[in-house]
């Protein structure tokens, strides 16, 4: 649902404002370029209940984090992104949405160096819950967006990926759980990432339609677990024919429920 309304966080832009999880969680994002969608509220709504301290790497305009922060009442959340605009843009959505006291949020490289991350207020061993949506088509794969914002939100080599996953591992506790949400196509270099620095890794595969091939993964790993990996069942998020939502994930869509797994 759109509730279309011009704003000055984005130069140049107009802005949209979107409603998520039933209209419990209103969104301002950019018209054009990369928007918050269906993965968002899939990442934000698989964290899972009793964690206490979130961070979203990437966060954009934070829709994934303020997703967990609807659904845990308990839980405090940090976003972090490299791109001011959608910075300013989730600062103002977290006010919206009155959450201002158990948010904060603030500019940094999460792929930079260790250093200038701690610098910038990102500290290590303070999460036991991370999750991203990393920028998903490696290098020379895909069309280039023509605007640079949704440009550098889609595109990453491996090397890259690796250090968001390295940088999720470094910031979450002991026990703690890092969630990704990825193309299946790219679900590759996501496992090895993961394989080196988690246990008990559970992948989850989504597919459009009951039969279809699996379009994308939810990846969640345990920081100090030594448990196998585990490859879930696959579930599809529509029904057989239409448009509609598959039970689970209409309940989902609308707030009523979250994605245990």
């Amino acid at each position: 649902m759109s509730l279309d309304q011009p704003s000055a966080f984005v130069k140049h832009q107009s802005v949209t404002r979107d409603a998520f999880l039933g209209g419990a969680l209103t969104v301002s994002q950019p018209r054009n370029g990369f928007r918050a969608g269906l993965d968002s509220v899939l990442l934000g709504a698989a964290v899972s209940a009793g964690r206490k301290c979130l961070l979203d790497m990437g966060c954009g305009v934070g829709t994934a984090g303020l997703v967990a922060l609807t659904h845990l009442p308990d839980m405090s959340a940090t976003l972090v992104d490299q791109n001011v605009e959608m910075l300013a843009l989730a600062q103002a959505n977290i006010a919206e949405n009155g959450l201002t006291g158990r948010v904060r949020c603030f500019a940094t490289d999460v792929a930079g160096k260790g250093a200038e991350r701690r610098a910038a207020g990102l500290a290590d061993n303070a999460f036991d819950a991370v999750i991203a949506n990393p920028p998903f088509f490696t290098d020379g794969a895909g069309t280039l967006a023509d605007d640079p914002g949704r440009a550098g939100s889609r595109h990453m080599d491996a090397e890259a990926l690796d250090l968001w996953i390295k940088t999720a591992a470094g910031c979450a506790v002991p026990g703690g759980e890092v969630i990704f949400v990825y193309p299946a196509t790219s679900l590759v270099p996501v496992l090895a990432g993961f394989a080196r620095r988690f246990g008990n890794i559970s992948v989850l595969p989504l597919s459009p339609r009951p039969g279809e091939p699996t379009s994308r993964v939810l990846v969640r790993g345990i920081k100090g677990s030594r448990a196998p990996l585990c490859l879930l069942a696959s579930r599809a998020l529509h029904e057989p024919e239409g448009r509609a939502f598959a039970p689970e994930f209409d309940a989902i869509f609308r707030g009523s429920d979250r994605l245990v797994w």
